[in-house]
């Protein structure tokens, strides 16, 4: 192999290296980004329970728009894979819950099978 060809490949080879570090790095990043993302609206959802006029309703969410502790698969905010998922919550004003209507049933005070 002449010494220009082995050059451009190891050129190549050094290129496709630190792209693949830029990548990962920038993954990193936008998980750490996500992370915070996602406790700065656990803060904000337990601020507004705290207040004692919104309550969590079960069953009422449409697919990725939940709030966070929504239970097994649904760790947070944005995390429910279907419309009106049982374990996924939305916060509502206290007492409206329960005279939600969704296609699957009202919404719930506890999570829904």
């Amino acid at each position: 192999m002449s010494n220009p060809t082995l050059s451009a490949i190891v050129a190549g080879a050094f290129a496709v290296a630190v792209g693949t570090l830029a990548a990962t790095s920038a993954t990193a990043q936008s998980k750490a980004h996500m992370e915070k993302m996602m406790k700065e609206k656990q803060a904000q959802t337990m601020k507004a329970m705290e207040g004692g006029k919104m309550e969590k309703c079960f069953g009422v969410a449409l697919k990725g728009q939940n709030d966070c502790f929504a239970g097994a698969g649904t760790t947070c905010a944005g995390t429910s894979t279907v419309d009106y998922q049982g374990n996924a919550f939305k916060l509502e004003p206290k007492g409206t819950c329960t005279t939600m209507n969704t296609p699957k049933g009202a919404g719930s005070l506890t999570p829904k099978a």
